[in-house]
């Protein structure tokens, strides 16, 4: 193995730790300690999901301005600051013991696990790789179902075993024995882009020179992409952080669920690879049509199902829409733009994202207080679903073929928002 090849693979798997260390933000790790933190400060499920939709809207608002964090040169130390931030939250969230505190600590989870790790890796492997983007972050996204696959079973056990404090001092342990070490050594060797010998793949040119964050907000495809970029967070999120009220209305046990998300990593994973090999042939944009549909049919098998044999068949529908929208949206956004200001423009986007996962817990905790059942609400997630998906095929008709939309110099103004 020469050393470009060494370099690359360290770098893939650095971004793969970063992908399995946001875990500890994201919902399906927080939402197996939701019913042990509302017993414990006393809180409803519309009053934890306010505070929760709270602080995730803090982390997208924040996420904005710094996403072009990550179009910064040293890269290794940024991710190893993100990193020891994120343990100091979970460090935190053992001791947690007020209603104030908890906003605070949801946001940081929410802000450097979700937002800002997942930001870093995803933009780093879209312009370390521009020949084989689509592979590289199918790779780096393996991070996300290894986490799924193995903290919510493990979480629940530890639970019963040790209490739930004791597991976020655990997952602090983690992050600074483990994920901080192999982070800075890793990125000890850190490339400014990766260019592969041979012929330039059809997006390299993207790399030269790319949009400006002032500029996609003037772009209407960036907004007409949305509704279908943003079902995703905003549906999955609805789910698992309803688990409990899920499972008490169908008389099933949560142990059942936990179990039943291995299926959806394993899913995840197979698609996240498969898309990776399909969105360096076909390119993001003609993908963007099909991605939603898994999606819908899990909304609505949750939503109809009576016997807990069919929470399997409803992650492995989620999981192929996870799988395809991890790569996906990590290639598209390079593949439009360019990789120039990537950092910023992924910024935008990843906001977006976090917002929508904001939404889903307030707008269900608060939808169950006042008396609507989580089944009505999954139908009503399934048909967001398919208006999404049917938006995504007009779009995608819209945005034509591969390379770079061409930018809008004209509107272009000089230190023009990065």
């Amino acid at each position: 193995m020469n050393e470009t090849m060494r370099s690359g693979l360290r770098w893939l798997c650095a971004g793969y730790l970063l992908a399995l260390a946001s875990a500890f933000g994201q919902t399906y790790f927080i939402a197996t300690f939701v019913g042990h933190i509302r017993a414990d400060l006393g809180l409803s499920a519309g009053g934890f999901g306010a505070l929760y939709t709270a602080g995730t809207i803090a982390s997208a608002v924040l996420l904005m301005s710094f996403g072009r964090i990550a179009d910064a040169a040293q890269l290794r130390w940024i991710a190893a600051g993100v990193v020891v931030a994120l343990a100091a939250t979970t460090a935190g969230m053992a001791v947690v013991s007020a209603g104030w505190a908890l906003l605070i600590l949801l946001f940081g989870l929410r802000f450097f696990g979700q937002g800002l790790l997942i930001h870093i890796a995803m933009t780093a492997m879209g312009r370390w790789f521009p020949t084989m983007r689509g592979k590289a972050v199918a790779i780096v996204a393996l991070g996300f179902p290894t986490g799924e696959a193995l903290l919510p079973t493990l979480t629940v056990l530890g639970i019963d075993a040790y209490g739930w404090r004791t597991i976020w001092l655990i997952a602090c342990g983690f992050l600074l024995l483990v994920t901080l070490p192999a982070i800075l050594l890793l990125l000890a060797r850190e490339p400014v882009r990766v260019r592969p010998a041979g012929p330039a793949g059809p997006d390299t040119p993207a790399a030269e020179e790319g949009w400006t964050r002032a500029e996609v907000l003037r772009d209407p495809m960036f907004f007409a992409l949305q509704p279908g970029i943003l079902a995703p967070p905003f549906v999955l999120t609805g789910i698992f952080i309803s688990q409990t009220s899920l499972v008490a209305a169908k008389g099933w046990q949560l142990a059942w669920f936990a179990a039943s998300v291995p299926v959806y990593a394993a899913v995840t994973v197979a698609c996240s690879l498969v898309a990776g090999v399909v969105v360096d042939r076909l390119g993001a944009r003609r993908v963007l049509p099909l991605y939603l549909l898994p999606l819908a049919a899990s909304a609505l098998t949750f939503a109809l199902a009576r016997d807990a044999w069919l929470l399997p068949v409803a992650m492995a529908f989620a999981g192929l829409t996870a799988g395809g929208a991890n790569t996906l949206f990590g290639a598209l956004w390079a593949e439009l733009y360019g990789t120039a200001h990537l950092g910023a423009v992924r910024g935008l986007a990843t906001s977006g994202l976090v917002f929508a996962s904001a939404l889903a817990p307030g707008m269900i905790g608060g939808l169950m207080d006042v008396g609507f059942a989580i089944e009505t609400l999954l139908v009503c997630l399934a048909g967001y679903t398919l208006f999404a998906a049917a938006t995504m095929a007009f779009v995608a008709g819209r945005l034509g073929g591969r390379g770079m939309r061409v930018r809008p110099r004209a509107a272009a103004s000089p230190g023009d928002g990065r």
